[in-house]
């Protein structure tokens, strides 16, 4: 746990100090926001923010991860095959997020990719990641714990397409939650801490840095992204760490509790889906002002940094809920 704190202010500090070059590089290339034309008109005020900031993340936690694991090789320690997952998951989702984010930005204007063929190469990715994480890590099994159980739990070969399904889910998830100054950042740092004391407590060391390292670099991204926002997060860093933190959970096997702990983007995800099916049922009608969630919210009159303080108390309660179920 000492290095992982070590690694995590290290990398935090890594990130504040090139933020604002990253910053600058974005605007230079004019890749800035465009809005949603039937959003708030409270978010009018952010057209133009540089949107791609998730690279400042995903950047660092690959670099200081690397760096780490390269250094114990060295010093003739145990090889950190355990992190190669999570990490080449990240860096498939963000290379995909910022595709879907350049084509958002300039080549097709606030749409990005095609829907259906972003899913089709999401779910591909976490095929390639659940058959590594069945065969490899759980030598062939389908492990699961499951709270008040003692012992982990082998569903077998249902454990595949389960995989699938919570990375992609989660990867979703965490994007839709990605709509206010701060809120996907601090979700997805709280989650990652949830995991990192978990990974923690099963002496999974190699876990435990990368959750830390992720999180320093969060926290570093957060220094530009608090309101208002200099940057904004965008697919390149939402989906990557959606789809990381759901294979810390199956690396952990605790997956079951997983939507406790990320309760706010399930949440999220929810309304939106409901959103859509209430509308083409009922001809046109609404079940929310407005999804995800949060726009509701601010309909309602809350003011974005009320959503976002409210959402991260939710999601640390989440989080301690979700790490005492780990315990029992």
């Amino acid at each position: 746990m000492g290095l992982a704190l070590t690694v995590a202010a290290a990398t935090f500090l890594l990130a504040v100090i090139w933020g604002s070059p990253l910053i600058e590089v974005m605007r230079r290339l004019r890749l800035g926001k465009s809005i949603r034309i039937d959003g708030p008109a409270t978010h009018t005020a952010k057209v133009g923010t540089p949107a791609m900031g998730g690279i400042l993340i995903i950047g660092w936690t690959l670099l200081v991860s690397v760096v780490v694991n390269f250094v114990q090789f060295v010093q003739a320690l145990e090889i950190a095959e355990s992190v190669v997952i999570p990490l080449g998951v990240m860096v498939a989702y963000s290379i995909l997020g910022g595709i879907d984010d350049y084509q958002g930005l300039r080549l097709r204007p606030g749409e990005g990719m095609r829907a259906r063929v972003k899913i089709w190469i999401q779910l591909a990715i976490s095929l390639v990641a659940a058959v590594l994480l069945y065969w490899l890590v759980n030598d062939g099994h389908g492990w699961v714990a499951v709270p008040t159980v003692p012992v982990l739990l082998d569903i077998g070969i249902l454990y595949i397409p389960a995989a699938v399904i919570l990375i992609t889910g989660s990867a979703n998830a965490v994007n839709l939650t990605d709509g206010l100054d701060g809120l996907a950042g601090l979700i997805s740092a709280t989650a990652f801490v949830a995991y990192g004391i978990i990974a923690f407590l099963q002496d999974q060391q190699f876990l435990v840095v990368f959750s830390f390292i992720t999180i320093g670099a969060t926290f570093g991204f957060l220094w530009y992204n608090a309101k208002p926002a200099q940057m904004f997060m965008g697919d390149v860093g939402a989906q990557a760490l959606g789809a990381a933190l759901c294979v810390l959970a199956l690396m952990t096997n605790q997956w079951l509790i997983f939507p406790i702990i990320i309760a706010i983007p399930v949440a999220t995800e929810l309304s939106t889906t409901l959103q859509v099916l209430y509308f083409r049922a009922t001809g046109g009608k609404r079940l929310f002002k407005m999804a995800p969630l949060h726009h509701h919210f601010e309909l309602l009159g809350w003011s974005e940094t009320q959503i976002v303080q409210r959402w991260w108390l939710i999601a640390m309660l989440t989080a301690m809920i979700g790490i005492a179920l780990a315990l029992v």
